[in-house]
């Protein structure tokens, strides 16, 4: 007998630039078109999903997007080969059954004040510093495993937050500094420095 019904989910690794993450990518879309971190339990009401991975005793950070979990483990723990086939079993059979990712309603109660998308009263050098990030940062830093969020700008200086894999990764600050703000400040002579705010 053929079962009808959900489709067969298969999930692949990525190793992102950060040893202590590791990204899940699924062949279906979990976030289509967003993205939400939760980088300790006591974030994760808003995800069913993500409650779920924080019952493993060695996950320490929660990052869904699109079609894919970052999943950052504990320091203490030594090696992903012998988690990866258990993760990968879990989110397999928790997307098969079609179970709720993330629960829009409580993220809405969270609101979160960090985003790209331009909002009526940002102002002109806002607007082009969101542009940037949307545009030429957020695909890099995805295929990463990681996403990279607006906070603020004042007096030439730009507050960035890091989630997913790109928080506390050893190369983010290289990407920082090196990258972002090389490109930010070419294009948009406003800004003067960009720095990583700690969530």
């Amino acid at each position: 007998m053929i079962k009808t019904g959900n489709p067969i989910i298969s999930i692949y690794t990525e190793m992102t630039p950060n040893p202590e993450t590791m990204k899940f990518v699924a062949n279906k879309l979990l976030y289509p078109g967003k993205t939400i971190d939760f980088p300790d339990e006591a974030s994760a009401k808003p995800s069913p999903l993500a409650q779920e991975l924080f019952t493993f005793p060695f996950v320490k950070a929660v990052f869904i997007a699109s079609n894919f979990v970052t999943i950052t483990k504990t320091s203490e723990t030594d090696d992903w080969q012998d988690m990866i086939p258990t993760i990968k079993q879990f989110l397999k059979e928790y997307l098969e059954e079609g179970k709720v990712v993330v629960n829009d309603e409580e993220v809405v109660k969270m609101k979160s004040e960090s985003s790209n998308e331009i909002s009526a009263d940002d102002n002109d050098v806002v607007k082009r510093i969101k542009e940037l990030l949307e545009n030429y940062v957020k695909p890099a830093v995805e295929m990463d495993g990681g996403a990279i969020q607006f906070k603020s700008f004042e007096n030439g200086k730009v507050n960035l937050m890091l989630q997913g894999s790109c928080s506390g990764c050893p190369s983010s600050m290289i990407t920082l500094k090196a990258g972002i703000e090389g490109m930010m400040k070419r294009m948009i002579p406003e800004v003067k420095e960009v720095v990583a705010e700690a969530e």
